[in-house]
This record gives structure tokens, C-alpha cells and sequence, in this order.
């Protein structure tokens, strides 16, 4: 079982800059794929960015994509968001998610299928 702690949330103003960062605890953290989810109050929990367990493959949501670009150092058992040209909608609770069955696929951008979730870490982005 892995345990994730994320870190880099805060407030930043539209148009800058925040890197998350997710450590993650338990053996063999290179098994896991990894990923980020982000969830307005009230609203569900929303595919952000997935990298495959060697950091070979990317994914992102459309939102996204070109602005945010995750990584992850599997020496230093860390998963990495970093988001730039950041917009007011960007603001949310982000959360950092792990699984260990292989794969990427539409189904992954459902909450359900990951297995392991960190705490959250709040960003706010002001106009």
C-alpha cells in the first residue's frame, strides 16, 4: 500500500506559476502509475494528469494540456504538477492518486479507477 502526501498548493495570481509536488511512501513506487485530480466544492473529482510507471507516457486533460506538464522521480518516490499560465478555473482542491494496474485508458479518467488518494492540497487562482 502506498501512502501520498501532496505539498506546493497556494494562492497565485492568473497568468503565474505553482509546481505540486506528491511524495509518496511504501516500497516500490516505481509500480504505480500516478496522477492528478482536482475538484471544485460541490462539483466531482476531475482527470488532470497521468504518467506511466517510468515516466514514459503523459496524459492530460484538455483543460490542460500545453499549460500543466506532470513528471515523477522514482529515486526520490515524488510526483510532480507543474502548472503554468495558470486561469481563475484552474482553482481547486488537487489531489494526487496512484494505481498499479497497467494501463491508460479512457477508463482511467474516471475517479474510481485509481486506488490510492493523497489528502488534497488547496490552489487558488485570482483574477
Amino acid at each position: 500500500q502506498v501512502q501520498l502526501v501532496e505539498s506546493g498548493g497556494g494562492l497565485v495570481q492568473a497568468g503565474g506559476s505553482l509546481r505540486l509536488s506528491c511524495a509518496a511512501s511504501g516500497p516500490t513506487f516505481s509500480t504505480y502509475y500516478m496522477a492528478w485530480f482536482r475538484q471544485d466544492p460541490g462539483k466531482e473529482r476531475v482527470f488532470v494528469a497521468a504518467i506511466s510507471r517510468n515516466g514514459g507516457m503523459t496524459f492530460y486533460g484538455d483543460s490542460v494540456k500545453g499549460r500543466f506538464t506532470i513528471s515523477r522521480d522514482n529515486a526520490e518516490n515524488t510526483v510532480y504538477l507543474q502548472m503554468d499560465s495558470l486561469k481563475v478555473e484552474d482553482t481547486a482542491d488537487y489531489y494526487c492518486v496512484a494505481k498499479q494496474t497497467p494501463g491508460f485508458s479512457t477508463a482511467s479518467y474516471s475517479p474510481q479507477r485509481w486506488d490510492y488518494w493523497g489528502q488534497g492540497t488547496q490552489v487558488t487562482v485570482s483574477s
